[in-house]
């Protein structure tokens, strides 16, 4: 009789024991495929909200500089900016970091935002193989570290020369744009432009060209150079603030995004 008690005993022991191991087992794999799942459409979900954003009523202008920096322009836009206490976005291009650091680093210590558009700003490299894309990026990250004191500096943000809407390299754009995906990278095109980098036009043209680009639009993210090989954008750079200001926008950059 004592036996019998002792074997169920144990019996009932076991079948305990099995149901917890299976239930912690159940349970890790549920917590480890939520993981997994917040984790894989993290990356997508802000690339849904960056391709989104403009779509936004709210009048929220993000100003973008993209090519420099260059002893030309980067210098004097910085100067308006810090008058006008405008925060903006700069698409560094990895080969001129490396060649101006200390613009870059100026640039960041103002509060702006330093973001990627690649080493050489040439398609055909660039786009030569997945691989090559994947080591323009880490590269001009490396030299945007280099230029800040900060190792292991990631950009997060990154602009494709002329484009992602651009037709041109459109499969690679999209074999890259999954790259940036897996490497926890967001891509960023504009909606609002002053098309300083087309032809060269007067200044006012310029000013003209960005109110007509942003009239009836919420959310602007606004394209402009800090080069000066076609057009002298400083120039005309206070009074077009000026305007989106008059104009009830309030100035934002990635920093704000991202928060």
């Amino acid at each position: 009789m004592h036996i019998f008690i002792f074997r169920k005993k144990f019996l009932l022991l076991c079948i305990l024991s099995i149901i917890i191991l299976f239930a912690l087992i159940f349970i890790f794999y549920i917590q480890t495929s939520e993981y997994i799942f917040t984790s894989s459409d993290l990356e997508f979900n802000m690339q849904e909200k960056i391709n989104n954003l403009t779509k936004n009523n709210e009048k929220i202008a993000y100003l973008t500089f993209d090519d420099g920096p260059t002893l030309k322009a980067t210098g004097k836009i910085l100067d308006i900016l810090k008058e006008e206490d405008v925060k903006a976005t700069f698409f560094v291009i990895g080969k001129y970091v490396k060649k101006h650091p200390e613009l870059v680093k100026r640039a960041y210590s103002e509060g702006h935002y330093i973001a990627n558009h690649g080493y050489n700003h040439n398609n055909q490299q660039l786009y030569s193989s997945t691989n090559n894309f994947i080591s323009e990026i880490k590269n001009t990250d490396l030299e945007i570290g280099n230029a800040i004191e900060i190792p292991d500096y990631k950009s997060y943000v990154f602009r494709f020369p002329n484009g992602y809407m651009s037709p041109m390299y459109k499969s690679q754009k999209k074999k890259s744009a999954e790259a940036l995906n897996k490497m926890g990278y967001i891509y960023v095109d504009w909606n609002c432009l002053n098309k300083d980098s087309e032809k060269k036009i007067s200044s006012y043209q310029l000013f003209l060209n960005l109110k007509n680009s942003a009239k009836n639009k919420g959310t602007l993210i606004i394209l402009m150079h800090d080069t000066c090989d076609v057009n002298n954008t400083p120039a005309v750079l206070k009074d077009s603030i000026e305007y989106l200001k008059n104009q009830g926008y309030i100035f934002h950059n990635f920093y704000d995004f991202f928060n």
